[in-house]
C-alpha cells in the first residue's frame, strides 16, 4: 500500500478514536451533571461568576460617581452648581462605594461557598444535593405543621397559626415561594434554578426562626436564667481583665517615673 495512503488512513482512525475519546469525556461530565451530583459546585460556581460581573459593574458605577461629584464640586466652586446639587452628588458617591463593598463581600462569601461545594460533591451512591435540599424543605414544613397539628403546641404559642401575625404572615409567603421554587427546579435543575431553590429554603428557614422568636416573646417566654448569667459573667470577666491591664499600666507608668526621679537626684 502506498505509505502516503497508509499515513493518511491512520490520521483518519486516529481523529476518530479522538473524537470519540473527547465524546465520552463530555458524555461522562455530562452524566455527572444531569444525574445531579455536581448541581450544588455548579450551581455555586454560576453564582460566583455573576457575583464577578456584577462586581465590574459596581467598579465602573463608583468610578462614575466620583467623577460626578468631582464635576459638581468644580461646577460649585464656579458658582454654577448649588450646595444641594454637591450633596447629591457626595450622596451618590457613598452609596456606590457602600454598594462596591457590598460586592468585594459578596465575591468572598460566593468563592466560599463554591470551595465547600467542590468539597461536598457525593459519591455516585450518595444523595444528591437536590435530595439533600428537598429533604431540609420538607423538615422545615414539618416543623412547622407541628404548631397545626399539636394541641398542646397550639395552646402554647398561638401566634404560629395566626396569619395576622407579621412574623407569621412573612413565614407563610417564605412557604409559597419555596414551593414555587421547588416547582420550578423540578428533577434537573439548571444552576440558577437549584440556587433560586437553595435560597428560598434558606430564607424559609430564617423565617420559620423568626416566627417561632416572635410566638415564644407573645407567650411570655424570656432567655433563660443561665443565658443570662452567662452574658453577665462574660460582661465581668471583660471588665475585670481591663482593670487588671489598666492597673498594671499604671504601675508600669508609676515604677518607670520614680525610677527616673531617683536618677535625677542621683546626679
Amino acid at each position: 500500500m502506498d505509505p502516503l495512503m497508509l499515513l493518511g488512513e491512520w490520521w483518519w482512525t486516529a481523529a476518530v478514536g479522538i473524537g470519540g475519546v473527547t465524546a465520552g469525556t463530555i458524555a461522562l461530565r455530562r452524566r455527572g451533571s444531569t444525574n445531579g451530583r455536581r448541581i450544588a459546585y455548579d450551581a455555586a460556581r454560576h453564582e460566583l461568576r455573576e457575583a464577578r460581573a456584577a462586581l465590574v459593574e459596581k467598579r465602573a458605577a463608583v468610578k462614575i460617581a466620583r467623577a460626578d461629584h468631582q464635576h459638581v464640586s468644580a461646577e460649585r466652586s464656579a458658582r454654577r452648581a448649588g450646595p444641594e446639587q454637591v450633596a447629591s452628588a457626595k450622596r451618590m458617591l457613598r452609596d456606590a462605594e457602600r454598594d462596591l463593598k457590598a460586592g468585594f463581600a459578596d465575591v468572598r462569601a460566593k468563592r466560599a461557598r463554591l470551595s465547600v461545594a467542590r468539597a461536598a460533591i457525593p459519591a455516585a451512591s450518595g444523595p444528591r444535593p437536590l435530595d439533600r435540599l428537598r429533604a431540609e424543605h420538607d423538615h422545615i414544613v414539618g416543623r412547622w405543621i407541628l404548631y397545626e397539628t399539636d394541641p398542646g403546641l397550639q395552646i402554647s404559642y398561638p401566634a404560629m397559626t395566626d396569619v395576622k401575625q407579621p412574623a407569621t404572615a412573612a413565614y407563610l409567603r417564605a412557604s409559597g415561594e419555596a414551593v414555587e421554587a421547588r416547582r420550578i427546579a423540578g428533577d434537573s435543575p439548571t444552576p440558577a434554578q437549584y440556587a433560586a431553590y437553595r435560597d428560598a429554603v434558606a430564607a424559609l428557614a430564617r423565617a420559620l426562626d423568626v416566627a417561632e422568636h416572635a410566638a415564644r416573646a407573645q407567650a411570655g417566654e424570656s432567655p433563660s436564667a443561665a443565658a443570662w448569667q452567662d452574658a453577665a459573667q462574660d460582661v465581668i470577666t471583660r471588665s475585670a481583665e481591663a482593670l487588671d491591664r489598666a492597673a498594671g499600666a499604671a504601675a508600669s507608668a508609676i515604677e518607670a517615673w520614680t525610677t527616673r526621679k531617683r536618677r535625677g537626684d542621683g546626679r
